[in-house]
């Protein structure tokens, strides 16, 4: 009799040993995920403190064999093949995960505010076509859920799907149409990570450390108001959206935010530049990160969009960076631009010629280069200016002497450099173009790009 309570004991000991002990993942290692192609990607889980490691994958059937440490922590590095699948991972300790339909290809985090987040189901122009077409099942998503955190978080919710009709109509439209052309000029599968939440300022979703640390910053994170929708403390949504997701590896970077910091817009190109650079950091990768203009919209107080926009222009300065023009597929009277097919096709032709360098062509609208004043005239230089034209006859131009006051003026052009000249200024200093938060620009490249707006003026 007491051979058997022995022998009841230990077992039940085993089972609670086994039970509290068990190898667990974050929620993007999961069934259907994408993994980054030819690369080294980190794979980390918890498990009991000491506990041996194993993980096997089936497009490689070396051990790769590590242990917990006393924090509970592990990590392995796996070194994925060419694009392709699908394959399976087992991971096992005292118990045994296995991951299956993993695919591998190219991966992209896909992050903003609603122009990001903004789904096919909420009316975006074409919107039930594109539905019923989505059948795509090597395009998956991964929709990172709404949440905020004071500090930064180990795991988040969220699970990869398969590309459906069904799946497709309740993620990013942007981030789908973005996919969809890589897929189809790449013929990899992708993986598209979405983490993106309406109304939310750039502030947000950068650590908050980078912000403190920066007196610009940090007084204008203090302008944020609260906003009953969302966050908009430091680092909140990083902390509980992007951080998880560090070391999670990624081609790349798409972003669709700004419209938030239009009350900031002075210092937007310094926090938009802080956060790029926060990111990159933290992963240690200079990833590509490429962005949308905000389109033309009132925004309630003078210049404040149009700086905005100038802002993101400047902040192109960042390498490895590109810039995705609204202003042509747009209205002035909505903030969300129902016209996210050419959003996110965009965004692909920028990925495929700068990244995979795939495509050949224009594939950013024009960009201020350079301007030069000599008499009356301001000559002004446009990257991009290949096969420049405008579609209306007014170029919306204004010069300004050293008192700053512009005045509307005459823009000739001559092949790809405009002659800006006005009566009213004997002398022009600075010039700018589509000044104004309604202002959509008429010129345009060979590619049928818009060109950005500008000031020559540097921001206060």
């Amino acid at each position: 009799m007491n051979k058997i309570k022995y022998c009841t004991l230990i077992i039940l000991l085993l089972a609670a040993n086994t039970s509290f002990s068990n190898v667990t993942l974050p929620a993007f290692f999961s069934d259907h995920m994408v993994l980054q192609q030819n690369a080294e990607v980190k794979l980390w889980g918890w498990g009991n403190p000491m506990e041996e490691i194993t993980v096997t994958t089936s497009w490689d059937t070396a051990e790769v064999k590590t242990k917990a440490d006393r924090h509970a922590n592990w990590q392995v590095l796996l070194k994925t093949p060419k694009a392709g699948g699908p394959y399976t991972i087992t991971i096992k300790g005292y118990n045994q995960v296995v991951l299956t339909d993993i695919l591998i290809g190219e991966v992209w985090l896909c992050s903003g505010q609603s122009n990001m987040e903004w789904t096919p189901s909420s009316g975006i122009t074409n919107g039930e076509e594109a539905i019923k077409n989505a059948d795509q099942p090597e395009i998956r998503f991964f929709n990172v859920v709404k949440n905020s955190a004071e500090n930064p978080q180990l795991d988040l919710k969220g699970e990869w799907q398969v590309c459906t009709p069904n799946t497709m109509q309740y993620s990013s439209a942007v981030a789908y149409f973005f996919g969809k052309k890589l897929h189809e000029n790449l013929n990899v599968p992708i993986g598209l990570v979405n983490s993106s939440w309406g109304g939310t300022p750039a502030e947000t979703w950068m650590p908050q450390e980078v912000i403190h640390a920066d007196k610009t910053l940090e007084e204008a994170s203090k302008k944020l108001g609260a906003d009953v929708w969302c966050p908009s403390e430091p680092g909140r949504t990083y902390n509980a959206m992007i951080a998880p997701l560090v070391g999670f590896k990624v081609a790349g970077v798409i972003w669709y935010q700004g419209e938030t910091n239009t009350g900031n817009a002075d210092t937007y190109q310094h926090t938009f530049s802080a956060l790029i650079q926060s990111w990159r950091n933290d992963w240690g990768q200079e990833f590509p990160f490429y962005y949308a203009q905000i389109a033309p919209f009132e925004y309630g107080a003078p210049e404040i969009g149009v700086k905005v926009r100038d802002a993101q222009r400047r902040t192109l300065a960042v390498p490895h960076t590109g810039m995705v023009m609204t202003s042509d597929i747009c209205t002035t009277d909505d903030i969300h631009p129902r016209n996210k097919l050419d959003v996110g096709l965009r965004f692909a032709n920028i990925a495929l010629k700068n990244h995979y360098q795939t495509m050949q062509g224009i594939v950013e609208g024009p960009l201020l280069d350079s301007v030069s004043f000599k008499g009356k005239k301001a000559y002004v230089y446009f990257k991009n200016s290949e096969g420049l034209y405008l579609k209306t006859k007014d170029t919306l131009f204004e010069v300004a002497g050293a008192d700053r006051v512009f005045h509307k003026a005459k823009g000739a052009l001559k092949k790809n450099m405009f002659i800006v000249s006005s009566d009213k200024v004997s002398k022009p200093k600075y010039v700018r173009y589509a000044w104004g938060n309604t202002s959509i620009s008429n010129i345009f490249n060979k590619a049928h790009l818009p060109a950005s707006s500008f000031t020559t003026e540097k921001p206060e």
